[in-house]
């Protein structure tokens, strides 16, 4: 097999918990909202990888110490982007907060106050794209949209690839700015379960549509989705398991919205 032109580098950071507090919330569609996160001890905040992953706690009240802030209900979250003066993070919002269907960052991404509290612990660490992938195969629903996103701000401008973003309708198409040569479809589920109609999508891609090269692979969604990515990238396009990342970042019925681990 020819040596790739990519690997995934694993890097450790500094486990580092923080306070942050809620600066303003941007609506993108309906049932997505991206929330913009501030406070002294973001100084130092950073994240290698495009699918890093951080946990954010949501106490009530003002916590003293960092153990009652570790015993609030959390969640794990991608940062979506970040800079000296904050942090943003992006939620797919599953149910309704208003009626109580939805999860706890689910409600709280939606409904808190503007300079609610909140706690950031992470990235523990990242996988770091090192050298440059032929082709990038990017798929996901709503919560891989920041990973996806991030993944597109790596590319070149000569990049080749297919990034497949499973929404709801085209009322919630979520863009993702790519360059030329990459194509960015968006898949609409309508009324099926999530996931269904991107593992559709995987399915309707045949052997033949290998592109030739290093591949880098990227699927996430609802967790139904690891068996067609695997069985695309993994068994159809024989494309190395150490080039892949393949994850349910969330399961139908339960309330953990994002990356339960």
């Amino acid at each position: 097999m020819p040596e790739s032109s990519f690997s995934f580098r694993p890097e450790g950071l500094e486990m580092r918990f923080r306070r942050v507090r809620l600066q303003s919330r941007e609506w993108l569609t309906p049932g997505y909202v991206r929330v913009r996160l501030v406070g002294d001890e973001l100084a130092g905040f950073v994240s290698l990888g495009a699918d890093d992953h951080l946990r954010i706690f949501f106490p009530e009240g003002e916590p003293e110490s960092v153990e009652e802030f570790r015993a609030a209900p959390s969640r794990e979250y991608t940062p979506a982007r970040f800079d000296a003066d904050g942090l943003e993070l992006e939620f797919a919002i599953h149910g309704d907060p208003a009626a109580g269907t939805a999860g706890v960052a689910a409600a709280w991404a939606a409904t808190a106050p503007i300079g609610a509290l909140a706690g950031i612990g992470g990235p523990r660490g990242s996988k770091v794209v090192d050298g440059r992938p032929d082709y990038w195969m990017l798929a996901g629903d709503e919560t891989a949209v920041p990973a996806m996103r991030r993944f597109a701000e790596l590319m070149d401008d000569q990049a080749r690839g297919r990034i497949l973003v499973e929404v709801a309708d085209a009322a919630h198409e979520l863009p993702i700015d790519a360059p030329a040569g990459v194509v960015v479809e968006q898949v609409h589920r309508g009324t099926t379960a999530p996931g269904s109609a991107l593992a559709a999508r995987l399915d309707a891609l045949g052997d033949e549509e290998r592109p030739e090269g290093s591949i880098l692979g990227f699927v996430a969604a609802e967790q139904s989705i690891v068996k067609p990515g695997r069985e695309l990238l993994l068994e159809r396009w024989a494309v190395p398991a150490d080039q892949t990342i393949i994850k349910g970042y969330w399961k139908r019925g339960e309330t953990s919205e994002k990356k339960p681990r």
